[in-house]
């Protein structure tokens, strides 16, 4: 495990705090009139999700947790659990429930491969890239004139989540979507 300065607990990093691992969701390094500087982070623990602010000093020394990452294989999702499986061995299955993985369950298609994260062995999360393709499965028609609300309007994507998307949108249609703020990006290219 390597030993980080102050200055190095940067946004996305994840690190070892009272034997958790943390993932720093914002850092701010600055000084006080006259004192020595200090880092204010805001922590997020990946096992329970909860979000602490910690200042870190000067002379602290923070370590790196050791995050392996494994691809497994989305098979389902029933009553908040979410089973997945080894992409060599469909037999060694496990599940997940729903809290632990957070908001990236609202963007797993069945079948995809995703990257658990392990710290000492055990599961803790599931990580998705940045940016998915998901087909639209419902989208109201567009009004015309109907550009009061700023020009969208709420669909449902294929994994039944419901998000903002611009007016011309279509049922149907593939889309990309931001896994890390919920956002509409672009339709996908073909």
């Amino acid at each position: 495990m390597s030993i980080l300065e102050y200055s190095e607990v940067v946004e996305r990093k994840i690190i070892l705090y009272e034997g958790q691992p943390y993932e720093v969701l914002s850092s701010h390094v600055f000084r006080k009139q006259m004192r020595k500087p200090v880092n204010a982070t805001k922590l997020r623990n990946i096992i329970t999700g909860k979000i602490t602010e910690v200042s870190f000093h000067q002379a602290e020394k923070i370590q790196e947790a050791e995050i392996e990452y494994k691809d497994a294989k989305f098979l389902y999702q029933n009553k908040g659990e979410f089973w997945f499986c080894d992409p060599k061995n469909p037999a060694d299955r496990f599940k997940l429930e729903e809290d632990l993985i957070g908001t990236p369950a609202k963007f797993m298609k069945v079948n995809s491969i995703v990257e658990t994260m392990l710290f000492d062995e055990k599961v803790i999360g599931v990580k998705l890239p940045i940016k998915v393709e998901l087909k639209v499965t419902e989208a109201p028609p567009a009004v015309k004139g109907d550009t009061a609300t700023g020009g969208s309007k709420q669909i449902t994507l294929e994994t039944g989540y419901i998000i903002n998307a611009p007016l011309f949108i279509v049922e149907g249609e593939m889309i990309v979507v931001n896994t890390t703020t919920g956002d509409y990006v672009e339709r996908a290219k073909k």
